[in-house]
């Protein structure tokens, strides 16, 4: 019998010999393709679609965030905005590219630098490196400005320079590298900044009267407007500087309308601190207005100096009063004004206290210019118990500055020494000289009268 008269087919296409029906035979090739293809794909190496720009590159545009208007001597923080609206055009996408690592549209390694141009400022800041800038972003950095105090008004433009780097090109060679090639690029933008006019002042000429330690005293100020606006209901201020031992008593004048060029003379008062010492001092000027946009302003301060002399005050000579237990005695006392100016209606004072008693303990020594020396005279009385020692009693001086007001000076020490009384008739020698003059006497009269007779 043979092969085919016993049941067996031969399948020539696969070369596969199968048995039994041909339903059965079927099923078994279909089974047997598909886990040869599953076997093929998971053997096989599984590779991503990449992708590749065409087209693309950075588009910077840079601007002020928060308002532009800036005045003289302002020192300023300028918020600088820079974006990104870059787009990459063209790209291709497919399994055998590999996706670069930057795209066009970055730019990279971003330096931002600001110059003042022709603009009255002065860039504090130096340049800023603010990395890598994608497409459809924006990134802040802040430049720090000085104004020049005596800048003219108007519109100026500050020269902002982009430096950055982005991807020319990327050139893939076979499946597994990719050069790159990059360019280098300067950008220059204008941010526009304003100078609003102002008025800006200038103290021509600034005199003290009576500027002592510890005193009232005046100011003359000769303010000029050097600024380039008008100020409208203008207000001159006198401001503490600091610590500064000036004190403003009356420290604002009313000028109203402040013009261009004008010179206003004003006077305040002022009151200086007691601890002052022999030197100059500042002060600083201001005015308060309304501008052209009926907003209130406060001009730039200037700072003056000032200088103020000496405090008033007094020293007690040195010389002490001698006096004894139980005596009634009037003592001299000196003093000097060793202060920067005179002091008027002076009055000296002494303070009696055990063993000392005094009714008439002050003395009206008048006016005493610097240097001037008054001589005071007190009656004391000492009781009989007192001690022999040397003693100091408590004196002040009252006075008043040249603007009249009344004041005390610090206290000092009055020195004055309790000796023994030495009596004539204690002493035996004074005695017998006595003795020896009256019989003398006695002896002359005798002879007198028995001579007549």
């Amino acid at each position: 019998m043979s092969i085919q008269e016993k049941g067996y087919r031969k399948n020539s296409w696969l070369e596969i010999t199968t048995y039994g029906s041909p339903q059965c035979n079927t099923r078994l090739i279909f089974y047997s393709l598909i886990c040869i293809a599953i076997a093929i794909l998971l053997l096989s190496p599984v590779q991503a679609a990449g992708t590749k720009y065409m087209a693309g590159s950075p588009e910077l545009s840079a601007y002020i965030s928060g308002t532009n208007e800036v005045g003289p001597g302002d020192a300023v923080q300028l918020n600088v905005v820079i974006q990104n609206k870059g787009v990459n055009q063209f790209e291709f996408i497919q399994s055998s590219i590999i996706s670069p690592n930057d795209l066009p549209n970055t730019a990279k390694f971003l330096t931002v630098s600001l110059d003042s141009g022709s603009a009255p400022v002065t860039i504090k800041s130096d340049p800023q490196m603010l990395g890598d800038l994608k497409g459809s972003s924006t990134t802040t950095c802040v430049i720090s400005m000085k104004v020049d105090p005596n800048a003219p008004s108007g519109s100026y433009d500050l020269p902002l320079t982009l430096k950055y780097t982005y991807l020319y090109e990327a050139d893939q060679y076979g499946t597994d590298a990719i050069q790159y090639f990059y360019r280098e690029n300067n950008e220059t933008f204008s941010l526009p900044i304003k100078i609003k006019p102002e008025v800006k002042i200038s103290v021509l000429s600034a005199e003290g009267e009576h500027l002592n330690a510890g005193t009232e005293g005046y100011i003359n100020l000769t303010v000029k407007n050097i600024g380039h606006e008008n100020g409208k209901n203008a207000v001159i201020k006198i401001v503490r500087n600091d610590n500064s031992p000036i004190l403003p008593t009356v420290s604002s004048m009313f000028i109203g309308d402040f013009f261009i060029d004008q010179v206003i003379n004003s006077r305040f008062k002022v009151s200086i601190s007691s601890d002052a010492e022999d030197q100059t001092y500042p002060l600083d000027v201001l005015v308060d207005y309304e501008n052209n946009e009926g907003d209130q302003v406060t001009s730039v301060v200037e700072t003056i100096g000032l200088p103020v002399g000496k405090k008033i005050d007094f020293a007690i000579g040195s010389t002490p009063n001698t006096v004894s237990p139980g005596q009634k005695k009037v003592v001299t006392v000196q003093y000097t004004n060793t202060g920067g100016a005179p002091a008027y209606n002076v009055q000296a004072r002494i303070s009696a206290v055990d063993p000392f008693t005094s009714n008439d303990d002050t003395a009206f020594l008048g006016t005493l210019a610097p240097g001037q020396t008054g001589e005071a005279a007190f009656e004391i009385s000492v009781d009989k118990t007192a001690t022999i020692k040397e003693y100091a009693l408590d004196s002040e001086v009252s006075y008043r500055d040249a603007l009249d007001n009344p004041l005390i000076s610090d206290p000092m020490k009055v020195r004055i020494v309790i000796v023994n009384e030495t009596s004539p008739l204690g002493n035996p020698l004074v005695l017998t000289v006595i003795a020896a003059g009256v019989i003398l006497v006695g002896y002359l009269i005798y002879r007198k009268r028995t001579s007549k007779h």
